[in-house]
């Protein structure tokens, strides 16, 4: 599948849903990337891939001037409401990480969590990255990796789907790929950490990647009368591999990327 028709699906399959559900799964990321970037007043701050905005919101709380930009409309709606009740100035757009519609060296600050890592061109959003963090500015992404954790989700998907995907978003959680991608433009600090999510069954997990998990939920809905089959499949993998003291403990593993402007 081409990148532009990839992109263009993408931009609908992840607003599928209330991805709100998800976002509040991963709160512990969110909170890890904004201590280790430490928002100040006034520092312009770029959240990419930004989905229902929990990283801009707490950048934007501790007086940071914030855009937050998604390539899922449905996810910007959701995130530009947030932003209102909560009476925080964010500056939410929809745009393509591979392309941003954005000055040279605008941001001193450029973060994603588990966003960019989906885009299917790594080289254009390595580019980008570099384009719009102000030279001595910093980023700070996390990415899930290819080892345990949310890559065994895709795995259990991979037999459902019509095409495979033409690149693999858990290369972003390789450090040697990384490096190739930004290592000439950043200085970089790499860190593997893990991410604890605990849930009562397989069953439970299940529900809420199905309803709420936009890439999920859309096989799901395209698979006819073989969506039981991977029911069965995803509960039957998840009881197996992370059954813990009576519930399931997924020991999400992700890679902590930050680097500094060269």
């Amino acid at each position: 599948m081409a990148y532009e028709e990839l992109k263009a699906r993408q931009s609908v399959v992840w607003g599928n849903g209330p991805y709100q559900r998800i976002t509040e799964a991963i709160a512990d990321l969110h909170t890890h990337v904004i201590d280790r970037l430490e928002p100040e007043s006034g520092v312009r701050w770029l959240d990419l891939a930004c989905g229902t905005g929990a990283v801009a919101e707490l950048a934007a709380a501790r007086g940071a001037t914030v855009t937050g930009l998604d390539l899922a409309p449905a996810l910007i709606e959701t995130a530009k409401e947030r932003a209102q009740e909560q009476g925080l100035a964010i500056d939410y757009v929809v745009g393509d990480v591979e392309q941003l519609a954005l000055d040279d060296g605008s941001f001193e600050i450029v973060s994603s969590v588990c966003g960019v890592m989906f885009a299917p061109d790594h080289e254009a959003v390595a580019r980008e990255l570099a384009r719009v963090t102000k030279p001595g500015g910093r980023i700070g992404l996390i990415n899930w990796t290819p080892g345990p954790g949310v890559a065994d989700l895709f795995r259990i998907m991979a037999p459902f789907q019509a095409a495979p995907l033409p690149s693999n978003p858990f290369e972003w959680g390789e450090e040697k790929h990384v490096r190739e991608l930004l290592g000439d433009a950043f200085e970089l600090e790499l860190e593997k950490h893990v991410s604890p999510f605990a849930l009562e069954s397989g069953e439970a997990y299940w529900e809420l990647f199905s309803t709420s998990y936009g890439p999920t939920k859309t096989l799901v809905e395209s698979l006819g009368d073989r969506s039981e089959e991977l029911h069965r499949a995803w509960v039957d993998a998840l009881e197996t591999k992370y059954r813990v003291n009576g519930g399931i403990v997924q020991q999400r593993e992700y890679l902590l990327v930050l680097g500094t402007r060269r």
